[in-house]
């Protein structure tokens, strides 16, 4: 198959691109699903010191952030397609490496594994970038959000899995389940390799502007840093609910439970965010999702039942779906088509280096202060990517026609 596609094939190109990666995203985002489930709680069976026990799902984030960069030049080299193949071969062995881990009970595997998983991730998460790629202006916020309905598939898929390979290995409790995400990634090649996206390197090679110049700009300082805050915020509660809840007396059934919740929260308004964005505006459904954030904080300090946890998890995925979605179309208007591919590079860079910091400092956090104080945490960055995102929105109505 040729995946040197012309960009005049206009949205009819995209339309098809994106269906294919909403599919891939639906197997990738499985991925995470699977190590956020259960690395918390395999981590704590493999360390005697429960401060260490989101070390496993906060390495997934760091290796989600180590990789946005290789995997950006990778697809630069090789394109669109050649490097989400490599991404899943590595998804593959992530899994098989985490599932040796779990077996052996060696933590620095079950860590290196998880690890591996987030390189995995990494190609992943720019498939909503490769959307945009082809698309028109109008269409670019609609094929990002068809993208993330994949997740909702996702947020079924990694839980369910979960679910029913749990007790396959009883002396290795949760080491089949690693093994499916495996299998998951497999399945994913089969999917990208129907991808014709266009050449990144056709593109790429006369530079465009200075990367420092493109991240001075008032807009990208806006758009990545209310990015951030979604995701980051989220990442860091979403860390630490399971084990919360298994410390309140709540069953791992009702955790796995609570994040596949959390995860069809994430992905599910997707069906209609795009929308949303064109009739409203990407800065007001940004603004949206990160008071959606804040409420789920304040769900989170008013109860330690089931239906709290739930409820504040379901809160907290809507905020990231209006939140993220709502600052990445932010971000597509920083950049020229020649300056795409690094530009998208820094701002996932600078977006999940900020969520592995979060991830990582939320076990420590939780371990000390209780979930209370995970919550009471959210409000101060929520209430400065408002300002931001608020002051952008004021800047370009006052700009004239």
């Amino acid at each position: 198959m040729n995946q040197h596609v012309p960009l005049s094939d206009g949205d009819a190109l995209a339309k098809r691109n994106t269906l294919v990666l909403a599919c891939a995203q639906a197997l990738g985002g499985a991925n995470p699903a699977i190590v956020i489930s259960l690395g918390g709680i395999v981590g704590a069976s493999l360390v005697a010191d429960k401060t260490f026990a989101t070390v496993p799902v906060s390495l997934l984030q760091l290796g989600i952030a180590t990789g946005v960069i290789p995997a950006a030049m990778l697809m630069r080299r090789l394109g669109r397609r050649g490097g989400y193949l490599i991404g899943t071969l590595i998804g593959a062995a992530g899994g098989s490496l985490a599932a040796a881990g779990a077996t052996e009970r060696l933590f620095w595997l079950f860590c290196l594994g998880t690890f591996t998983c987030g390189l995995y991730g990494s190609f992943v998460q720019s498939y909503r970038f490769a959307a945009a790629d082809t698309a028109s202006e109008s269409f670019k916020p609609r094929a990002i959000s068809w993208v993330m309905v994949g997740g909702i598939a996702a947020g079924v898929i990694g839980p369910q899995s979960v679910y029913w390979t749990r007790d396959l290995t009883p002396s290795a409790p949760f080491a089949a389940s690693f093994l499916a995400q495996g299998c998951l990634a497999l399945i994913a090649m089969l999917v990208v390799m129907r991808l014709r996206a266009p050449p990144v390197a056709a593109t790429a090679k006369t530079g465009g502007r200075p990367l420092g110049e493109i991240m001075r700009q008032p807009r990208f300082i806006a758009s990545v840093t209310a990015a951030l805050v979604a995701y980051g915020l989220m990442s860091f509660v979403m860390t630490a609910a399971p084990l919360a809840m298994v410390a309140c007396g709540h069953s791992v059934g009702d955790a796995a439970l609570g994040i596949q919740w959390h995860v069809l929260s994430m992905f599910g308004p997707s069906f209609f965010t795009g929308r949303l964005i064109a009739r409203f505006g990407k800065e007001k459904i940004t603004a949206i999702g990160l008071l959606l954030t804040a409420l789920a904080a304040i769900v989170g300090l008013t109860g330690l039942s089931v239906a709290h946890f739930w409820g504040a998890l379901v809160l907290l995925g809507l905020g990231w779906n209006f939140g993220f979605i709502g600052a990445t179309a932010l971000v597509t208007d920083c950049y020229r088509p020649e300056e795409r591919v690094k530009v998208q590079a820094a701002n996932d860079f600078l977006v999940f280096g900020s969520v592995a910091i979060a991830s990582f400092s939320s076990g420590g956090l939780l371990n000390a202060g209780g979930w209370d104080s995970v919550n009471w945490l959210v409000f101060p960055p929520v209430a400065i990517a408002l300002v931001l995102v608020a002051w952008q929105g004021l800047s370009r109505r006052a700009m004239p026609a």
